[in-house]
This record gives structure tokens, C-alpha cells and sequence, in this order.
């Protein structure tokens, strides 16, 4: 057998070695350190023998995908720890997650935050007694019985239902004590978790995530390969509470949501006035690249849904109407198959295309309530969505002149570390395989023709073609997903979409789906958190506040006020009968980036006194000066 290395060396076996026979092949401290084995790009045991020839990595603490080993095995220590102190609680299942691990558990009585204290200090204890792993195979009506007799109701429902007769079950053993069903793979013991980890909280959760099932217990923790990297998460998360969106948009007053409205937003001035910004900013951007904004209808007949393939794969999440007339009407989820329909009606010829078409369209989808998450989770929404429809031969020039737009824009805004991901064909989707290599084809060559780097993002494609995928990453390390660009040949075929060629046949045009912000609604929660609230002035809300000092400066206050806007500031003034301290500070807290102070002096010699948000500093400038200053540094981007 031939073993073959990532850095293209090779190992000869007489016999199918097991991973850990190759990390001693390879030297002793590979072997110690080793977690798991990845064998052709699958994670195994390291006692596993590997029958045929592969390629074959050691995966250790470093590598890339340690954390989901550590997690996956502390996810199993957690369980022991619960069974041990509450041998009342059923387990269920508990896999690893982006940023930790969970178990659900059956129990009649409810965890406390003392239980979660007991259970992580069991949990240490579990790892230093560095109980071995051992991977063990079992019938499967045997196994059913085992947790039908042990009072594991879930398991042996699950093993009956859910895992076809034929198919092999797999138990893993912690010591003698324990062991729950599961595929692995698992490190070679409970030790190799370390003890980097911690028990985050407790919520609710559905027994196969039916909400027509029983209710659980779900114990979410995390856990890292150490203690440093532990304590940078924490430190993150409480930064992140710092920077909610739903707490900043209370104290800054920018909207809400409420019980009539639910998963809908309720803007209020200083929110709305931060939305149009971020609206106009991008209309500009897409007039500067010849985009054709258009508006189509809120309520569309199923039929086109239905012709589009919408209605199969997307009915669940519309909200939906039955007319007089007896037509059932959907609102719209999407604005795909309605720009399909405008492309219909006005364009004929290839010396059309690219068309660009865009559109800030008002959407709803539903989402259980219990997904929903102030702006970044709604039911109404608003996406910056625009169509490009082309020639094939046009793919790699659109796809260029849309990146660079896309990267401006996030630069505009304050994002500089973007990632681009590849997502290729799901299991569900629309079109032939023949279509989708052709899809994919096009537009992996169109993002190698951009020079950017990607990453693969196998099987998330969307409905209809592959997509990229722009990933942001804000000012505390956190991933978020935003502007996508779609390659779909299917949706002008369902949508008989044509025009004429060059040759002077019809031919099918190529449509691209593309967004940036992506929903508005979720952006500007992204925008609230990467910046604290302190937005960059052009974005502000209220970008001065004028304050005085004493009354007898009202009437300039007034004045310098109205000289503020004329050069297109966004102005408050604050009379009120309160001591200067006060009001800096409270507008301090309300984020305005810029407080003019003026008292009698001021009034007198026509200036301001300047202090910016987090300087204590202040600057006494002409009143002219300083409207010419600040209306410089309160202009949005430029759009050349």
C-alpha cells in the first residue's frame, strides 16, 4: 500500500496501516500529538486501518481541523458529566459547532446556572482521569434494545427511524463508565480535550427540531485548543455585548420591534435618516456602473412561482393571500422571476446585454419566531438586489466589474477584510448536472479571472447555479456573510427569457444574481456593531449638536445652526437649561461625532468650540472655517 503525504512524500505498507501507524512511521512526537486522521479528505479514528492507497494527514492540535475534534469529544465529556450528576436526563444528540459544542437533553426538571457550574467542574475532572475513546460497532436492532433498556428513549427512536437497516452503527465508549451512540471520529481520549473550555448557557430546543415535539434542555458551551485562544473568545463576547445592535439601537434611538410587527421593523427618524444613507450611497454606486433601477409588485400569482420553481422549494417561507377571485397571491420573497418579467417586456437584441437591472426590493420570507433576531434575523426585509443579464462570453468581465464595485462599497463603509467563498451545486436544485458543470465552469472562471483568492464552500450553491460568497470580517474578529454573485442558467430557460444573437437566432441570455449590502435590515446591524454606534460621520445620524453654554446664546446658537445646514450637516441644537458638562455628555453617549459649544463669548466673536467624540480636546474655530471643515469631513464617499 502506498501512503501519500501532503507534501507529496510517500510511505509504503505491507498491511493497511492505522493512522497512528503512520504518524509513527512518520516520528514519535507526530504520533504523540496526533488527534484524528484525515484520509482522502475524510476525518477517521487514528486506530482505524486505512485499506487502500490514500492521501493521508495527521491532523493535530495546529491543524485546521483540530477544533472540531476537541469540540466533537467535549461535547461527549459534557454528556457524562450531565448523566453522572443527573441520571434522570436522556441524551440526545450533541455535535460540534463554528464556535463550540452543544447536547440537548430530556429532563422533567429545568438546569440552573449552579447545575452548569457542577456539570463543567465534573467535565475537568473527566479529562484529567484521560479515559480512552474506543470506537465500537453494533447491530442494529441490538443496539435499539441496549438504549430501549437503558431508558434512552430518543436514541432507540432515532436508531429505528432514522438510520436504514443495513446501514452499521457505531458506539463510542469513555472508560468503562459511558458511551453514546455516534459516527466520530474521536481523539484517542478525554485527556486531548484539555481544558479550554467552558459551559455557556442553557435554552430550549425540539426533539429533531420539530416544534411539534417534545421540548428539551440544550447546554451550549465552547471549547478551544487553549487557554489563550479560550480567553480571546470570552473577551470577544463581551465586547460583542457591548456592541449589540438591539441595545445600541435602543440607547441611540434608531428603531425597534414589537409583538403586532413581529420579525418587522419600526424605524425611527435618527435609524431611518442611518438607512438612507447607506441606501443612497449604494443607488449612486449603481448609477455610476449603469445599473437600471426598476420597482416591481409586492403580491405576485403562485403561477409564477410556480414556472419559476419558487413555489416547490420556497412555499413554507411565503406569506400568502387568497383573492376574491380565487387566485392565491404571495408576497414576494425574492424579485428574480419579476425582473425576468421586465427583461421580457423591453429587451430584444444582443446589442442590449449586459442589462443591468437593480432593484431595493421590499421582501418577506417567514421565519419561526424563535429565529428571529432583532435586525439581523426579520420577516421584512429589503435587499439591494440586482440581475445582470449577459452573454456567456460577458461572465468574466461582469464578474470583475462587480467585485470591484462590491470591494469599494465595503470599503466605504469600513470593511477591508473581505473572504470569497465558492459555494457549488446542493442536493436540492434546479437544472440538469449537465447545466450545473457548465454554470460552475463559468464562474470559477470568472473569479480566477479577478485574482482574487477563494475558498470552497462545497454544496451551498443556491436554488438555481453557484455562487460566491463575501465574507466580512468586522472590527472584533467576527465572519459575516453579505454580498453574493450568482451564475444561473435555469431561471431564463423556466422564464423564457430570449433575445436575438448575432447569428440572428434566440438564445437564452445568462443571468446573473448579485447583491452587496445584501438585506439593509441585517447590514445595518453589522454597521451598528462594527462600529460601536460611533458611526463615520457621513453615516451619523446627527453629525454636530450644537450646545450653549448659557441662554443669552440661543439665538447664535440658532444661527450657527442653520449655517451648519445650509452646508448639508445633519444638525440638532440643545438649549436646554442644563450645565455644558451635562449635555457634552450625554450627547457623547448618543454617539454625535461633533458638539459645538457656544456661550456669549463665542457669540460675540462668531466661532465655535469643536469637541470631537472620545477627545476631551476642543478647538475654537470661525464659524465659517468650521462649516467649510466639518461639511469636508461629513461628505459621503466620493462616486467618480
Amino acid at each position: 500500500m502506498t501512503i501519500t503525504l501532503p507534501d507529496g512524500n510517500q510511505l509504503a505498507f505491507e498491511q493497511p496501516p492505522t493512522g497512528r501507524e503512520v504518524a509513527e512511521r512518520i516520528g514519535k512526537r507526530l504520533a504523540k500529538d496526533a488527534l484524528v486522521v484525515k484520509v482522502d479528505g475524510e476525518l477517521r479514528d487514528l486506530d482505524q486501518p486505512i485499506p487502500q492507497d490514500a492521501r493521508v494527514e495527521i491532523v493535530t492540535p495546529t491543524h485546521q481541523d483540530a477544533r472540531q475534534i476537541i469540540r466533537h469529544d467535549a461535547a461527549h465529556v459534557m454528556a457524562e458529566a450531565v448523566q453522572e450528576l443527573f441520571p434522570d436526563a436522556q441524551v440526545t444528540f450533541g455535535p460540534p459547532t463554528e464556535t463550540g459544542f452543544y447536547y440537548d437533553f430530556a429532563r422533567a426538571h429545568p438546569f440552573s446556572s449552579d447545575d452548569l457550574e457542577k456539570i463543567e467542574k465534573r467535565m475537568h475532572e473527566i479529562v484529567d482521569a484521560d479515559k480512552p475513546f474506543v470506537r465500537e460497532v453494533w447491530d442494529r436492532d441490538a443496539a435499539a434494545h441496549f438504549f430501549d433498556q437503558k431508558g434512552e428513549k430518543y436514541k432507540a427512536q432515532h436508531i429505528r427511524e432514522g438510520i436504514p437497516k443495513g446501514e452499521q452503527i457505531t458506539i463510542y465508549r469513555q472508560g468503562d463508565d459511558w458511551l453514546d451512540l455516534c459516527r466520530g471520529p474521536h481523539a484517542p481520549s478525554t485527556g486531548r480535550v484539555g481544558h479550554a473550555f467552558k459551559l455557556m448557557k442553557v435554552s430550549g430546543a425540539y426533539w429533531r427540531g420539530d416544534p411539534n415535539n417534545e421540548q428539551l434542555q440544550r447546554i451550549a458551551g465552547t471549547a478551544w485548543e487553549s487557554e489563550k485562544r479560550l480567553n480571546e473568545y470570552l473577551t470577544m463576547l463581551e465586547e460583542a455585548e457591548k456592541r449589540d445592535h438591539r441595545r445600541l439601537g435602543r440607547e441611540l434611538d434608531l428603531f425597534h420591534i414589537q409583538e403586532e410587527a413581529v420579525g418587522s421593523v419600526f424605524w425611527h427618524p435618527k435609524g431611518w435618516t442611518l438607512y438612507r444613507q447607506v441606501e443612497k450611497y449604494v443607488r449612486a454606486m449603481q448609477e455610476r456602473e449603469g445599473y437600471h433601477e426598476v420597482k416591481t409588485p409586492q403580491l405576485i400569482d403562485r403561477a409564477l412561482w410556480e414556472r419559476s420553481g419558487h413555489w416547490d422549494k420556497f412555499r413554507e417561507a411565503m406569506f400568502t393571500a387568497r383573492s376574491e377571485d380565487d387566485h392565491v397571491l404571495a408576497l414576494k420573497p425574492m424579485n428574480c422571476p419579476a425582473h425576468v418579467q421586465i427583461f421580457n417586456k423591453g429587451i430584444t437584441s444582443y446589442r442590449d446585454l449586459p442589462y443591468r437591472m437593480a432593484e431595493f426590493g421590499s421582501c418577506h420570507r417567514y421565519e419561526p419566531s424563535g429565529a428571529l433576531h432583532g435586525l439581523m434575523r426579520v420577516r421584512a426585509f429589503t435587499q439591494d438586489d440586482a440581475h445582470i443579464f449577459c452573454t456567456p462570453e460577458q461572465i468574466n468581465s461582469e464578474t470583475q466589474k462587480f467585485c470591484d464595485m462590491l470591494l469599494e462599497i465595503y470599503k466605504a463603509f469600513g470593511f477591508e477584510d473581505v473572504r470569497v467563498k465558492f459555494s457549488d451545486r446542493p442536493e436540492t436544485r434546479a437544472g440538469s448536472d449537465a447545466v450545473w458543470d457548465k454554470a460552475e465552469s463559468a464562474l470559477k472562471e470568472a473569479i480566477e479571472a479577478t485574482g482574487l483568492p477563494y475558498t470552497m464552500n462545497p454544496g451551498e450553491g443556491a436554488f438555481y447555479g453557484p455562487k460566491l460568497e463575501f465574507v466580512l470580517r468586522d472590527a472584533i474578529g467576527r465572519d459575516w456573510q453579505c454580498g453574493t454573485h450568482q451564475v444561473d442558467f435555469v431561471l431564463p430557460e423556466r422564464l423564457d427569457a430570449d433575445y436575438v444573437g448575432e447569428d440572428g437566432n434566440k438564445h437564452r441570455p445568462v443571468m446573473l444574481h448579485r447583491a452587496i449590502v445584501g438585506s439593509f435590515e441585517r447590514f445595518i446591524a453589522i454597521l451598528i456593531e462594527e462600529h460601536a454606534g460611533r458611526f463615520p460621520m457621513w453615516l451619523a445620524p446627527v453629525q454636530v449638536t450644537v450646545a450653549t453654554i448659557t441662554s443669552a446664546a440661543d439665538d447664535y446658537a440658532k444661527q450657527a445652526a442653520q449655517a451648519l445646514r445650509q452646508a448639508g450637516l445633519r444638525v440638532e441644537t440643545d438649549l436646554r437649561n442644563e450645565k455644558i458638562n451635562y449635555k457634552v455628555r450625554e450627547h457623547s453617549n448618543q454617539k454625535v461625532p461633533v458638539i459645538a459649544v457656544v456661550g456669549e463669548r463665542e457669540a460675540q466673536e462668531r466661532t465655535v468650540a469643536l469637541r470631537r467624540l472620545g477627545s476631551k480636546q476642543q478647538e475654537v474655530l470661525a464659524l465659517d472655517d468650521a462649516v467649510t471643515r466639518l461639511g469636508e469631513e461629513a461628505a459621503p464617499p466620493k462616486v467618480d
